[in-house]
C-alpha cells in the first residue's frame, strides 16, 4: 500500500515513515525538500499518484496567527483537492487533544487547527483525525514560551503527555486501518499538573529557571481550564511514563547530573493523578 506522509522529513514525520516502512508499506515522505509543497501545490499530483492513504503531520513554519491560519487553510485545501483527483481512500491528520477548547479560549494557533479539521470533515475523502496530547519532547518548548527572564509562569492544570514514539505508533495504526470519519484520541498513561511537568523537565536538564504556578498563565495564547488539555475516557493510552522517558539515554542531557529532589520532594516523587 502506498502511503504519503506530508511533513514526512521532519522530526515526527520521520518516525512515522520508519514505522510504516518497517511494516512493509511503500511510504513517500513529502515535504518542500523532497519537491512537494502543499502551500503552492507543487509536486502534489505526482505524490498522490497511486496513493491509498495520505497522512498529514505538517506544521506551520510561523506561529503568527495570520500565517498559521493561511498555512493550514491553504495547504489542507490543496491537499484535499489533490487527494480527490487521485482517488485517495483515507486522509489522516494529526491534531491536538482539546483543539476546540483551546480555540474557544482564544489561541490563534488552535483556531487555525480547528479550521483545518473543518475542511477535512467537509471533504469528500474518508478521514480520521488523531487528537494527541502534548509530546514529552515539547515540554521544554512550553517552558520557553512561558519564560520571561529567569521565570516560567505555567498554569497548574491537568495534562496527560506522551512520548512522540508512541504517537507515531498510534498514527501508523490509524493509517493502515479503516477511516472512522471522526476523531480518535491518544494520550500518555499518567496525568500531572502542567507546572510540575515543566519544573521536572527543566530540572532533568539542569536548567536553573524558576517555575511559578499561575492560574492565568496562557498556553500559546489560550487561558486554560482544569481539563482543557486532557482527553476523554475513550482515549487510547500509551505505556511509556515520563520518568521512564527521561531515563532513556537519548533523552538524558549529557552534562547534567542525576536530578536531586527538590525541597518540596516534587522531583523525587512525581504527583501522578488518576
Amino acid at each position: 500500500m502506498k502511503i504519503v506522509i506530508i511533513g514526512g522529513t521532519g522530526l515526527f514525520g520521520s518516525k512515522l515513515v520508519a514505522r510504516l516502512r518497517e511494516q512493509g508499506h511503500d511510504v513517500l515522505p513529502a515535504a518542500p525538500n523532497t519537491g512537494v509543497n502543499t502551500l503552492t501545490g507543487e509536486g502534489l499530483a505526482d505524490a498522490m499518484a497511486g496513493a491509498t492513504v495520505v497522512v498529514d503531520v505538517s506544521n506551520s513554519p510561523s506561529l503568527d496567527d495570520a500565517a498559521v491560519l493561511h498555512f493550514f487553510e491553504t495547504s489542507t485545501a490543496n491537499l484535499l483537492a489533490a487527494e480527490a483527483a487521485a482517488g485517495v481512500r483515507h486522509h489522516v491528520a494529526l491534531s491536538v487533544v482539546g483543539t476546540d477548547r483551546l480555540a474557544e479560549a482564544g489561541s490563534g494557533y488552535f483556531l487555525a487547527k480547528r479550521a483545518q479539521e473543518r475542511l477535512i470533515e467537509r471533504s469528500s475523502t474518508p478521514y480520521t483525525i488523531v487528537h494527541a496530547t502534548q509530546f514529552f519532547e515539547f515540554v521544554k518548548a512550553i517552558a520557553d514560551a512561558a519564560t520571561e527572564g529567569r521565570t516560567a509562569r505555567v498554569a497548574p492544570v491537568l495534562i496527560q503527555p506522551m512520548a512522540a514514539d508512541e504517537v507515531a505508533s498510534a498514527v501508523a495504526r490509524v493509517a493502515v486501518g479503516p477511516p472512522v470519519n471522526g476523531v480518535v484520541e491518544v494520550a500518555g498513561p499518567e496525568r500531572f499538573r502542567l507546572d510540575y511537568l515543566v519544573r521536572r523537565s527543566l530540572r532533568a536538564r539542569h536548567d536553573p529557571r524558576d517555575v511559578i504556578a499561575d492560574p492565568h498563565a496562557r498556553y500559546f495564547g489560550a487561558e486554560l481550564g482544569e481539563r482543557t488539555l486532557v482527553p476523554g475516557h475513550d482515549a487510547s493510552l500509551g505505556k511509556v511514563g515520563f520518568e521512564e522517558w527521561l531515563g532513556r539515554a537519548e533523552n538524558r542531557p549529557v552534562t547534567a547530573p542525576p536530578p536531586s529532589p527538590a525541597s518540596d520532594g516534587s522531583a523525587a516523587a512525581p504527583p501522578v493523578l488518576r
